[in-house]
């Protein structure tokens, strides 16, 4: 038996940083949102475990334990077991599109799609609330990776909550990334710990329109690039074009395809660039 995963590329609408907690990190208010591409999984039953990383992104990334996917199985396994239920040993193709260190889910992504995979095919559970719940473990973004629809997210970003109305979703989008990697640790470090206030309560877009990227101005620090990209998005007229996560990848909201396609045709050939639609 063969199974496909979309690994799908997560931004951040909006992404607020809060007062400092007494574990050292900090609460996030933010608003997730997922493109419909991504990194691709494909997977097999096999005599043993192993993971093959290919594409555009792969090199040098860990195949070994360290990886989230495998780590995923790993709890999946578990969480299997504990149920009665034996996932087999699976031979596991990564095909990685998304850049690294980049704000938009990596590894997380890949996480949460083989978390998705594996409950759709083996374990059968279909809990949402359960299969995030039980992944805390694999760091902050997965669990929204897992659910991979539009959500406001709260705390360390495991808070999850379905937006009351998603405006937003199918509109087309554009992901644009500069070809440098960010790590999310200097970026916090950077940023000048000053809480500017909640997210917005309402729609998805005015959600979006009214918050703002806390991380935006520290990432331009480390990375002036950024200030480029989100320059050659905002001339071609969107919605809304910001800074996702951490960075360095930022995106562009359109109304139309068209609009979408144009903008596209304007980006520098060496930027990375995904088009796509919300989901």
């Amino acid at each position: 038996m063969q199974f496909r995963e979309t690994a799908y590329a997560k931004i951040n609408l909006a992404l607020h940083v809060r007062k400092r907690r007494d574990d050292g990190y900090h609460e996030l208010e933010t608003l997730f949102a997922f493109v419909d591409g991504g990194d691709e999984l494909t997977v097999e039953t096999a005599d043993t475990d192993s993971l093959h990383i290919c594409g555009e992104f792969g090199e040098g990334l860990s195949n070994g334990a360290d990886n989230l996917v495998l780590q995923a199985l790993a709890v999946m396994r578990q969480l299997a077991a504990d149920k009665g239920v034996l996932i087999p040993p699976l031979s596991i193709t990564l095909e990685k599109r998304l850049p690294v260190a980049a704000g938009i889910g990596g590894g997380s992504a890949d996480a949460g799609a083989m978390i998705r995979m594996l409950d759709a095919h083996f374990l059968h559970n279909g809990n949402q609330g359960e299969l995030v719940a039980s992944m805390r473990g694999l760091g902050a973004d997965v669990g929204a990776c897992i659910v991979s629809e539009t959500r406001i997210g709260s705390g360390l970003g495991w808070e999850l909550a379905e937006p009351a109305i998603d405006d937003l979703q199918g509109f087309p989008v554009l992901l644009v990334n500069p070809r440098i990697p960010l790590s999310t640790g200097p970026v916090f470090k950077a940023w000048d710990g000053l809480d500017r206030g909640p997210l917005p309560e309402a729609s998805v877009r005015q959600a979006a329109l009214s918050g703002r990227n806390d991380l935006e101005a520290p990432a331009l620090m480390l990375c002036p690039e950024i200030g480029s990209v989100l320059a050659s998005l905002r001339a071609t007229q969107p919605i809304l074009a910001r800074m996702s996560g951490s960075g360095a990848t930022c995106f562009a909201l359109y109304e139309t395809i068209e609009q979408r396609d144009a903008a596209q045709r304007e980006m520098p050939g060496m930027w990375w660039i995904l088009s796509g639609r919300l989901r």
